[in-house]
């Protein structure tokens, strides 16, 4: 039996994250990212976007007001990945980071991408990162993507230009 690929158009519209306290968590999101509240449903619900869009984040306390995270070796959500158009914008998320004093889980090169990796307060796992033009992915010698990880150079990242 073959398989057929999905159609390449499709992507990923939004995702809805269980949190404890949508202020908290507003805390972060809008806060500290940036993200724009676009709709609100009292203290149960808001939706959020970059950029006007309907949402992009759904956060909501329906079945978690109050709640605590899942125990470490349960199954779940592993991140969220929030991509950035460049660099520079990629910098600009790790600066508002860093100002709210967040600590970074980790920060990798993975040839295709560059990575920041951290928790918002919910513990929700959390990527920000921008992709690499196409053309400069690595290949292996049979010409399949190469990807690895490696540290990334926060310093190299923190020197690009501040957006206006």
């Amino acid at each position: 039996m073959s398989v057929r690929a999905i159609d390449s158009a499709v992507d990923i519209g939004h995702v809805h994250l269980k949190v404890a306290d949508i202020e908290r968590a507003l805390g972060f999101w809008r806060d500290v990212l940036g993200f724009e509240e676009q709709a609100r449903y009292g203290d149960q619900a808001v939706f959020i976007s970059a950029g006007g869009y309907h949402h992009h984040i759904g956060l909501n306390t329906w079945e978690s007001n109050g709640g605590q995270p899942p125990p470490p070796g349960t199954t779940g959500l592993y991140h969220v990945a929030i991509r950035y158009p460049t660099r520079a914008a990629l910098a600009d998320a790790l600066r508002r980071v860093i100002a709210a004093g967040i600590q970074l889980d980790g920060a990798s090169d993975h040839g295709v991408s560059e990575a920041l990796y951290l928790h918002d307060p919910d513990f929700n796992g959390v990527e920000l990162y921008r992709d690499r033009p196409k053309g400069e992915w690595p290949r292996d010698p049979d010409g399949s993507l190469g990807m690895f990880t490696r540290p990334l150079d926060l310093d190299s990242l923190l020197a690009e230009p501040e957006l206006a």
